[in-house]
């Protein structure tokens, strides 16, 4: 298998919605008591507007709790090294080296994973499924599940991808296995010595 170490020139380094779509606001957060940019999220809504800055006038938490839906549109570096879907599939057709996982320096570099090297050597993930489950527990609201899943993990999987009632945010399993997927290209990757 051949492992691209040239990014495509013409694949833009970040997705801009704001240059693609009208009508369309960036969202914001505060840092330093101050309005910034969320680094990747926007509003397809009508939202109170920052006239100076034209961000939203409203931190995306306080906007979520307001009711706005915010999109957020992730530029996934790992797909710049690929020429072709074809060629991530073949990839995808071969297990990892799933002992990359044991090392620290490694699981840093990888997507949603990067602070959460502990648990993963609790979990000691060995399949795409494995790594989905790895996604959804690091969830606030799944994170007390921890404990039963290492010990149970079918029974504890069947629960792990409710959505919660009434609010809280859980993990749609489809969701958990396109990005373990995205984390397994990136295992590849890094085998074949490429670095995030």
């Amino acid at each position: 298998m051949k492992i691209s170490t040239d990014v495509d020139i013409d694949c833009p380094t970040h997705f801009d919605p704001l240059k693609i779509f009208k009508n369309v606001v960036r969202a914001s957060m505060l840092k330093d008591k101050k309005l910034t940019p969320h680094p990747c999220g926007v509003y397809f809504q009508k939202v109170p507007t920052d006239p100076l800055t034209e961000l939203s006038a409203v931190p995306y938490e306080e906007a979520e709790e307001l009711g706005c839906f915010k999109i957020d549109f992730l530029h996934l570096h790992v797909y710049d090294h690929f020429t072709s879907r074809d060629e991530m599939k073949e990839f995808l057709k071969h297990e990892p080296d799933w002992d990359l996982l044991k090392i620290p320096s490694v699981v840093e570099q990888l997507f949603q994973l990067s602070k959460h090297y502990d648990l993963i050597q609790q979990i000691k993930p060995r399949s795409i499924l494995e790594i989905g489950d790895c996604l959804a527990l690091i969830r606030p609201q799944k994170r007390f599940m921890l404990k039963a899943y290492l010990e149970n993990p079918e029974k504890i999987r069947r629960e792990l991808y409710k959505q919660e009632i009434g609010g809280g945010y859980g993990f749609k399993k489809a969701h958990a296995i396109c990005y373990a997927l995205v984390i397994v290209l990136q295992l590849h990757l890094i085998k074949g010595g490429i670095n995030f």
